[in-house]
């Protein structure tokens, strides 16, 4: 197992920028105001050849009337009873302020390994009034400043002699399934469930997710990574700079993703904004399978689910082998369903089919349906292979395939889809020319 390291402290003092410049990326959002980080998340730092796991926090507070507060703050205990060191940032302009203390008494009573760190030392008059932190009987405080990196490897020297010699990064390598969708549509209720842990905060507001949230899945015998994403809104509705950058790190969770368990209200149905989502799934080449929630609410009949699917396929045709499923999250209905049809989705995209398999099915199909002939010359194929991609693509080696239209390359993934289970997959037809005297 890896050492996980956690970073707390009151609302803005620069945890996410500490966050970031240990990870060294820019995961974690940054802004001035307070509360911006509000779930838990996590990356990877390296120092002297040395690894280990680093936990972002929410701004420890209390006696807040904001409605993210409590959950916030029962986030920041989460990560603390998780983490192995933890790096408690105090802001030394501002000094020891109450709820300093409250948080300097929480981090005492966890028994875990705790370094102070006096952030915002900007230049050496500030180090004298750090000492004002000796008080708080956590050690010798760390002065630096998270914006520049200054007397960050003073801080990392003595961080990584606290860790074991070994580390190795057991999700390496684990297939991802990235939850998306518009705010509000149950994303994070979904992970939470999903998990049997609060892992993401959830309430009625929409935009509550800010930042990009992995977790690791490991039940019956499946082994990957949730992740829950900010909603995705049109540009014209991003008025804030955070609800910006929290869109960006959704457009990013999508194209790192294996998988995405594309979710809509049942309520307003499929709009404009679900299909510039679909729509970047499917141009990033994403395994998707569509997710309608809160099915409860909805007035059914027999015909339903049968009417709704039909409604979804014709607005993302022509791409309209993708499963479906109705679910209500609230209710714990067919979540499950959801998963094994997500797994399977990601088997259906990692999917090779054997090159002989594919022209003994492939080339009688052709010879029969021929593609339409230009000018008086005839596209003759010799033969189809699956090129050795993540995502299923195939070639088809002829003598003109500059003719080969798009409806008839349609109606070649409609019969490679009719035979090989590639539902819930963009695939790619290519044809080439076998040799450059072919004219």
């Amino acid at each position: 197992m890896s050492t996980i390291v956690a970073i707390v402290g009151r609302p803005n003092v620069g945890k996410s920028t500490l966050f970031n410049r240990l990870t060294e990326s820019r995961k974690a959002i940054v802004d001035e105001h307070s509360g911006v980080t509000r779930d838990r998340h996590y990356g990877h730092a390296e120092w002297n050849g040395k690894k280990f796991s680093v936990i972002d926090t929410g701004g420890y507070v209390r006696g807040s009337d904001d409605i993210f507060e409590d959950e916030i703050r029962r986030q920041v205990e989460i990560a603390i009873d998780e983490a192995d060191i933890l790096l408690f940032v105090v802001d030394v302009e501002l000094g020891v302020t109450d709820l300093d203390d409250v948080m300097a008494s929480v981090l005492r009573k966890s028994g875990k390994k705790v370094f102070l760190v006096a952030n915002k030392v900007d230049n050496p008059q500030r180090i004298p009034d750090a000492a004002e932190f000796y008080k708080m009987g956590l050690g010798d405080p760390y002065c630096l400043s998270s914006i520049s990196g200054s007397g960050t490897g003073e801080l990392l020297d003595d961080l990584v002699e606290q860790l074991p010699k070994e580390f190795y990064d057991e999700t390496e390598g684990l297939p991802k399934f990235a939850i998306v969708g518009q705010p509000n549509v149950g994303k994070s209720s979904l992970l939470n469930m999903l998990t049997g842990e609060e892992r993401s905060i959830v309430t009625p507001l929409a935009g509550t997710t800010r930042d990009t949230i992995y977790k690791r899945y490991s039940k019956y015998g499946h082994d990957f990574l949730l992740v829950d994403t900010a909603g995705v809104r049109r540009k014209n509705k991003v008025k804030e700079d955070l609800e910006y950058y929290s869109v960006l790190r959704s457009i990013r969770a999508i194209e790192e993703s294996d998988v995405c368990l594309f979710m809509i209200d049942a309520q307003s149905g499929i709009n404009a904004q679900d299909l510039a989502i679909f729509s970047l799934i499917e141009r990033n080449k994403k395994g998707v399978l569509i997710i309608v929630n809160k099915w409860d609410l909805m007035e059914k009949d027999q015909n339903s689910v049968k009417k709704y699917t039909e409604m979804i396929q014709s607005k993302i045709a022509p791409f309209t082998d993708v499963p479906v499923v109705f679910t209500s999250v609230h209710d714990k209905l067919r979540i499950h369903k959801a998963l094994e049809m997500a797994v399977q989705v990601y088997e259906n995209r990692i999917r090779k089919i054997k090159t002989s398999e594919l022209n003994d099915y492939i080339l009688p199909i052709m010879e029969k349906t021929p593609p339409p002939t230009v000018k008086g010359k005839y596209v003759k194929v010799k033969y189809v292979t699956q090129l050795p991609t993540h995502t299923p693509q195939f070639a088809f080696f002829c003598n003109l395939p500059q003719y080969v239209n798009e409806p008839y390359k349609r109606f070649l993934e409609n019969k490679i889809r009719e035979r090989f289970n590639f539902a819930g997959v963009p695939i790619n037809l290519f044809f080439r020319s076998k040799n450059k005297d072919d004219k």
